[in-house]
Formats: structure tokens, sequence, C-alpha cells
């Protein structure tokens, strides 16, 4: 195999490799906790880790996942290599007293609590452990993520509005107000009228329909014939005061 032939080869791995926005915390997690009735998948879309325990998941829904490929099942890091990294801590430990009670609590079973428990009075100690655990669960990660082709990329970021952004937003979305028409631009067309009038008979009740069509004969014959029109009623002559009504009795 030639030079070219394995740049080729190089292109094309990077081309195969999947990109997934990794949630790191929950990842490290899956990865430390090796308890058998714990399992754990990264799902590729999201980069998030959905956690399936035993006796309280559907197992229906386990099964489901099992068969869906966006997922895929984490290997957590076993009990004996992460026994092996306390006892590479302890040897950094300068404070002889302390590594001495580390070394007695690493000795038999429940010796990850019982590790945890001797550095709680140890703050600086405590918080080495912290570093150094991350750092070799974060290398195993890397591995896992490398052997199943597996990239790595930023995840995205969740932003808070601040108030003169909810505000903005706000006063964008209300509709602009509409000035008031002026009277002399509320015009009716004709047409318009008519079927306004269509749409009120077809509201009238039935026994008020005969009603209608006659006041609308009425109209008719009004316009037709304009001389038809009523006249105004001759004004009447106020009556007189009741003490002027009777003029004969003097």
């Amino acid at each position: 195999m030639n030079e070219n032939d394995l740049d080729v080869g190089q292109e094309k791995h990077e081309k195969e490799q999947l990109e997934v926005p990794v949630a790191w915390e929950a990842l490290e997690d899956a990865f430390e906790n090796n308890a058998p009735e714990v399992h754990s998948y990264l799902h590729f879309d999201t980069g998030e880790v959905i956690r399936i325990v035993d006796g309280v998941a559907d197992p229906a829904m386990h099964a489901r996942i099992l068969n869906d490929s966006r997922y895929l099942r984490i290997d957590p890091v076993s009990s004996r290599e992460q026994y092996r990294w306390m006892e590479r801590f302890i040897a950094t430990v300068e404070d002889e007293e302390l590594r001495r009670r580390l070394n007695v609590a690493i000795d038999g079973k429940g010796a990850f609590r019982r590790f945890k428990d001797a550095l709680m009075s140890h703050p600086v100690d405590r918080e080495r452990w912290f570093v150094f655990r991350s750092e070799r669960l974060r290398s195993c990660m890397d591995s896992w993520l490398t052997a199943h082709g597996i990239q790595s990329v930023e995840r995205p970021k969740w932003h808070v509005p601040t108030v003169e952004e909810v505000v903005h937003t706000e006063v964008e979305a209300m509709p602009e107000p509409r000035p008031p028409r002026r009277s002399s631009e509320v015009t009716t067309t004709p047409d318009a009228s008519r079927r306004r009038v269509h749409d009120l008979v077809d509201a009238v009740a039935p026994r008020d329909l005969e009603t209608a069509r006659t006041f609308l004969e009425f109209l008719t014959e009004r316009r037709s014939n304009p001389s038809a029109r009523p006249s105004a009623p001759p004004e009447q002559a106020p009556e007189p005061p009741p003490e002027a009504a009777d003029t004969g009795s003097n």
C-alpha cells in the first residue's frame, strides 16, 4: 500500500465519522456506573444519555431502544479498572496518615464507599481525586467514541432571552393600529347593499316575511312614482290657553 492509498483511506474514515453533540457529564456518569442492573445508551441525534434500570423501566421500552439504530449501548468502565485508579491515586497522596487510611479503606468489600468517606475530611485531596478520576474517564470516553466512529461536536447552547428581547418580540408581533376612517371615506356600493338586503331577508323569521315584502313593495312603488310620496302634515295651530278658551262668559 502506497502513501496515496493511506491518504484515501484516512479521508474515507473521516467522512464516515458520525457527528454527535455529546452530553459529556451524562456520558461520564454512564461510564462510571457499572451496576449490572443499569443500562445506558447514547442517542446519536441529541447526544443525550438515556438510562434503563431493570425492574424500574418498562421492558417494552428497553426492547425498543435495543432495536433502534439511533441508540448506542455504553460500555462502562469495569470495577477492576476503577479500583486500579484508586490505587494509583493513593500513591500520589503526600499526607502519610491519609495515605495509610486510604489503603485500609480499599481493602475488602465496599472499598469505593469507604474510599470516598476517607476523603470527606480532606477537601484538597478530595478535589484532586475528582480531577484524577475525570481525566481517566474522559480518556476512556474518547477511546470509546473513536472506536465507534463518533466525533463529538459542540452542543447547542440554551439562550435565555432578556427582558428587552421579550418586549421587543411582543411589540413586533402586535398588529399596527388602523387609523379611524372618516365619514366621507365610508362608502357602500349598490351591489354590496343588495347583498346585505338579501342576507337580511334570509334572516327574517317566516312570520315576518309578509311585512318585509309589503315594505319593499312600498319602497319600489315610491321610487317609481315620486308624486305618491306623502307630503309633510300641515302644522296645527296651538290650542288656546284654558283661561282664554271661554270668551262668552262675560
